[in-house]
């Protein structure tokens, strides 16, 4: 990764570290690696790894990932029935080169998915971040047809976090669920979510991945995640296959949180996202994507800063194996 521009008062996209006078690093690169090893459905592997667990996620929304350091073994052996377990020891964060820059002591995690029906598919996780804090975690997903071109999506979400040992990450006690509902009819899709947050603290993560958080009102900026926060969202999203143009897709979504406590004070915040996105169909450069994404941020001052976000995002998968 190669800085094109930038100085100590233009930083702050947590895309480069920055040294002893604030200045980002010019340049920054990581590699690392993993051993696989399978045995009829189930999967050990051990070493440098992307993980994506609701309650144990990397995050790869920067140019550089982050990549957690340790064991995870996954089982498919009962169909219909997805059975996780991982043990991990350091996490690398997006922007500095340090094997475990986030300062994870050890991580334990276990999972469940079992796809009841073709419509139902429930989970549960749960993690143990040793001196942080322990997470449980529960999702439910239903789909109820209605015709060839129609149908209604419920997806449910829900957490409970608290703080244990050292407290590293704070006095950590939030319970925190969200709930959407999506109508598809033909191209288009429509959908409400409610997500709300009680407890005596906002939902905290972060040494456990940048991506655990697997709830509705997560979006491009804000997460709505704030102590006794409650937050609503309008999406609508359009596939333009429909319309003759395969591989071009939009989508806007409108979140606004209130009730959140900070200090002596209730804040507010609320955001505007937009997205296009193109996928090359065929060709040589096939899977080819280009994807445009902007936020629009605005907070009362006592909660957080005003924030414009525009990002173009160009991803091409390579297949080595």
């Amino acid at each position: 990764m190669i800085k094109l521009d930038s100085g100590p008062g233009r930083t702050g996209n947590g895309m480069f570290g920055k040294d002893s006078d604030g200045t980002p690093e010019d340049t920054q690169s990581n590699a690392g690696g993993a051993v696989k090893f399978r045995l009829s459905d189930t999967v050990l592997k051990y070493g440098n790894q992307y993980v994506a667990s609701p309650v144990f996620s990397t995050d790869d929304s920067r140019l550089l990932p982050e990549v957690a350091t340790g064991t995870l073994i996954t089982s498919k052996e009962i169909k219909g029935l997805e059975l996780s377990a991982g043990h991990f020891t350091a996490m690398r964060a997006q922007n500095q080169m340090g094997r475990d820059s986030l300062g994870l002591k050890a991580a334990d995690i276990a999972g469940a998915t079992y796809q009841f029906t073709d419509n139902f598919v429930a989970g549960v996780a749960a993690s143990d971040v040793d001196d942080h804090f322990k997470k449980q975690y529960i999702n439910a997903n239903y789909t109820l047809p209605i015709n060839e071109d129609q149908s209604l999506n419920f997806d449910f979400n829900g957490y409970r976090s608290k703080s244990q040992g050292q407290e590293l990450s704070g006095d950590v006690d939030n319970r925190i669920w969200s709930l959407a509902a999506a109508y598809s009819l033909g191209a288009h899709k429509f959908t409400l979510a409610h997500q709300r947050s009680t407890g005596d603290t906002g939902y905290v993560y972060g040494v456990d991945g940048g991506g655990t958080i697997f709830l509705s009102n997560s979006v491009q900026y804000s997460d709505f995640n704030g102590q006794d926060e409650r937050s609503w969202q309008a999406r609508y999203d359009l596939n333009m296959k429909s319309y003759g143009v395969p591989g071009l897709s939009f989508m806007t979504r409108y979140i606004r949180g209130d009730n959140i406590t900070t200090g002596d004070t209730e804040s507010k915040e609320h955001e505007w996202d937009f997205e296009t996105k193109y996928v090359l169909q065929s060709g040589p450069a096939k899977d080819l994507s280009f994807r445009v994404r902007n936020a629009v941020y605005r907070a009362n001052s006592a909660y957080d800063s005003d924030k414009v976000d525009t990002r173009l995002i160009i991803e091409y998968p390579l297949s080595i194996l």
